[in-house]
């Protein structure tokens, strides 16, 4: 018997970063819309906790118990007194390391299947704690649609979403280490009053009409001055995705994969083929928001 998760990347149409707490994290006002690149995770019993990856850049994926995933599993096995006696094998079609929470998805498929697996019958709001635990970005991905995080970004609100929404997303080559983003953040920031953060009225009322030209013109990263620190060729690709006719571009989350919101269907292939023309990135996917949090397939 094995269980299989599908599980969706992110963006995040606006993050508003303040100052660092005393604990290191950060308060956060972090609007999540889901977006429909998928990871499946598949779950079998096995002799011990092992771990497989398949797909684009699953070189890049580590297999060992600094994984989400099996942090998830182990996590949810320790609350029930059972083993963590698992292979979880990661179908990988989520950016790596490219500011999407492809690694937050896949703890949360890890959840979502091994609760199924062994019938634990763990409420929801016990696999969002558990979601919280392993990471800020977990919860959402167990979530999906379109949410609003507070706190370090774990404590979610729902979102409501009147339309559908198209973007490109430009994946670079590596990653960027979102510790170092932070970092970077704070050294940008460092002397200056940093306002506590707070979601957009404007980008909340685009995303309830499902007006695209509306959220095109509030949409907000605090982190894309320290991703472009880091990585100063990242303003060539959106340079180049917004020449190509997005109608906003923008960093995703703390980098360093870029993001274009777009008019339609057809202006997304436009946008992705420019830019992988362009030379500035190593791939461009198109995808439409909002998309269903982590489910049984």
């Amino acid at each position: 018997m094995s269980v299989t998760v599908r599980v969706p990347a992110k963006v995040n149409v606006q993050l508003a970063v303040g100052a660092a707490r005393p604990d290191g994290f950060h308060d956060l006002a972090n609007v999540f819309l889901a977006v429909g690149l998928y990871d499946e995770v598949t779950v079998t019993p096995a002799d011990g906790l092992r771990i497989t990856c398949s797909g684009p850049d699953a070189a890049q994926v580590p297999l060992d118990a600094t994984n989400l995933a099996a942090r998830a599993a182990i996590a949810l096995a320790e609350r029930h007194g059972i083993a963590p006696d698992v292979h979880i094998h990661i179908a990988k079609d989520i950016p790596v390391a490219g500011g999407m929470a492809g690694g937050s998805a896949d703890g949360a498929a890890a959840l979502l299947a091994c609760d199924a697996l062994w019938s634990t019958g763990a409420t929801r709001d016990e696999l969002l704690a558990i979601c919280a635990e392993l990471g800020s970005d977990v919860p959402f991905s167990l979530v999906g649609g379109a949410a609003l995080g507070t706190g370090r970004g774990e404590r979610l609100t729902p979102i409501d979403v009147g339309g559908t929404f198209h973007w490109v997303f430009a994946v670079a080559d590596g990653g960027l280490s979102t510790p170092a983003v932070y970092g970077e953040f704070d050294r940008l920031t460092a002397g200056t009053d940093v306002p506590a953060p707070e979601a957009s009225p404007a980008l909340l009322d685009a995303l309830r009409t499902g007006d695209t030209a509306a959220l095109a013109g509030a949409l907000s990263n605090d982190l894309q001055p320290a991703a472009l620190s880091l990585r100063p060729s990242l303003a060539d690709t959106l340079a180049a995705g917004t020449a190509a006719g997005a109608l906003a571009a923008l960093v995703s989350g703390s980098g360093p994969t870029t993001a274009f919101l777009v008019a339609d269907a057809e202006s997304a292939h436009k946008v992705a083929e420019a830019l992988l023309t362009s030379g500035t990135c190593r791939n461009a996917r198109t995808a439409v928001s909002p998309a269903p949090g982590a489910s049984l397939v």
